[in-house]
């Protein structure tokens, strides 16, 4: 009987608990915003503060309210570029707030620009009809398989590329690279789903951007959480080129995919201080 007793207790308090770590789930931790700075290339001297963005995806459950408290959140960062790697609407034909995230959008402020690529979601559920209305009206020049040149850091040149989305796009990696030269002081290329990078592993980028993988959204022990062309590369960084010190950056994105959950991963702005 004693024994009985105290299988029930057990029972009960493993009850308790998973009925908590499901509550932090869902209730607290998608709420958690955390900033994650780094410093790339040394850390003296001046630098190009580079605030990167990934995977908002609006929804019923990420609400333009939240929105707006990351874009407060983004402008106290004091960015000269704000990027973001896609995946702007959860479900767009099911949460159609378009003019209110174009406002939110308008209001992220950065010295020098704005730059957005296409993420599988932008193509989704409708999305692809507005998204480059809603990026463009907001102040994001969109990047498609191309990309530009920004004077910075006293007359130095950045290269800023997208390339398109590789599930539902056309990515075409030869098109991107035709649009640069020798001439920048520094490079960086934008793409969503982050094992794109290996396509680019033999150019003279130095810094790759992604998103889509959410860094897994749920982790726990021993149980690894993937999803299609984020397998390889899943959150943080990684060195795809070592002898030319090529980066990968992958994003954990703010916003959740499928349940409305996050557990080990908080959702993320990453910021880049760019010694060039």
């Amino acid at each position: 009987m004693k024994l009985f007793k105290r299988i029930v207790k057990i029972v009960i308090l493993l009850m308790i608990v998973i009925g908590l770590l499901i509550g932090y789930a869902f209730k607290i931790e998608p709420t958690m915003l955390v900033v994650h700075t780094y410093d790339l290339h040394g850390n003296k001297g001046q630098a190009l503060k580079v605030v990167q963005l990934s995977d908002i995806q609006v929804s019923e459950t990420y609400t333009v309210k939240q929105m707006q408290d990351l874009v407060n959140k983004v402008n106290q960062l004091s960015p000269d570029i704000i990027v973001f790697t896609g995946d702007l609407f959860e479900n767009f034909s099911a949460f159609q707030h378009q003019q209110d995230v174009t406002d939110n959008l308008s209001q992220l402020k950065a010295t020098v620009g704005k730059y957005a690529i296409w993420g599988n979601r932008d193509y989704g559920g409708g999305a692809y009809r507005i998204y480059e209305d809603v990026l463009t009206n907001s102040g994001f020049t969109l990047l498609n398989n191309s990309g530009v040149n920004v004077d910075v850091l006293n007359g130095k040149k950045l290269f800023i590329g997208g390339l398109d989305d590789g599930l539902l796009g056309n990515p075409d990696v030869d098109k991107l690279v035709a649009t640069m030269d020798d001439n920048y002081d520094y490079k960086m290329v934008l793409m969503h789903e982050p094992d794109m990078a290996d396509l680019l592993q033999d150019t003279s980028v130095q810094l790759l951007l992604a998103g889509h993988s959410h860094g897994g959204q749920i982790r726990v022990p021993f149980f690894k959480t993937t999803t299609a062309l984020a397998e390889k590369y899943n959150a943080g960084f990684y060195t795809i080129n070592k002898s030319t010190g090529m980066q990968l950056y992958v994003n954990t994105g703010i916003g959740t995919s499928r349940i409305a959950a996050r557990f080990m991963v908080p959702p993320e702005i990453s910021v880049f201080n760019i010694h060039m």
